[in-house]
């Protein structure tokens, strides 16, 4: 994936930390901080999936195995991670979806241990490694501000961790914390669903959306890749969606 100009080798020399980059939206925003000149460490709990994707980046990439719901585990890889210039936490989870009536609230809480809780652990752990005028960008969902049936839970965990975003922009400042709210991203988070109900459903929602299209990994590393470049941009959750959060689309 290429980088405008404009912002070509600003990372040049910068330690860039990507959790969850073993796949999807974090291994592609890997690959737009590599291609721009930064160091990338990448973690993923499955070594075999986190070797494939260093080697499909390339360049100054290096992989951690971590399960990102171990405290003791991100404790271990901050004390030898040595000064973060940027930190990207997409760690995520499928659980928490369905119709509110039949919903398995024990089944919510697993989708916030394996979301919610280990973004916030991992942000809070990250703090003393961080460059004091860097930043930090979570990786949340626009089931947070949406209005889908069966979607209550997802909205109420991507809902808490976009809540975040201001107090902590202007509680941890300089250091700058944002968000990237994708759509319908087209990645691996859908293998659970029957290829070809996946490709009915994909294709419905392009025909409802502005943009035409769902989205794809690299749609949302240009955005993640452009909040982590602009020194000027804190508190913000930025919609990453084709339009499919607009109210009237097409």
């Amino acid at each position: 994936m290429s980088v405008s100009s404009s912002t070509a080798s600003v990372f040049a020399g910068q330690r860039v930390v990507v959790m969850g980059g073993s796949s999807g939206i974090g291994e592609a925003a890997a690959t737009a901080f590599v291609a721009d000149g930064a160091e990338v460490v990448v973690t993923g709990r499955n070594q075999d999936r986190l070797d494939a994707a260093v080697a499909r980046i390339g360049g100054k990439t290096v992989g951690h195995r971590m399960d990102a719901a171990d405290q003791g585990a991100i404790d271990t890889f901050f004390a030898q991670s040595g000064t973060i210039d940027h930190l990207v936490v997409g760690v995520t989870g499928a659980a928490g979806a369905g119709p509110f009536a039949q919903l398995d609230l024990k089944d919510l809480a697993v989708g916030f241990d394996a979301k919610f809780w280990p973004q916030v652990r991992i942000v809070q752990t990250a703090l003393p490694h961080l460059r004091q005028d860097g930043s930090v960008t979570l990786i949340t969902a626009s089931s947070a501000r949406a209005a889908f049936p069966g979607t209550a839970g997802l909205a109420a965990l991507n809902g808490a961790l976009e809540a975040m975003v201001p107090p902590l922009a202007v509680e941890l400042a300089p250091l700058r914390i944002n968000a990237v709210s994708p759509g319908v991203i087209d990645t691996p988070w859908w293998d659970r669903v029957p290829a070809e109900q996946r490709q009915a459903l994909f294709d419905g929602l392009a025909a409802t959306t502005p943009v035409g299209r769902v989205g794809r990994p690299e749609d949302v590393a240009r955005a993640v890749h452009m909040l982590a470049a602009n020194g000027f941009i804190t508190g913000v959750v930025l919609d990453c969606t084709g339009g499919a959060n607009l109210a009237t689309g097409r």
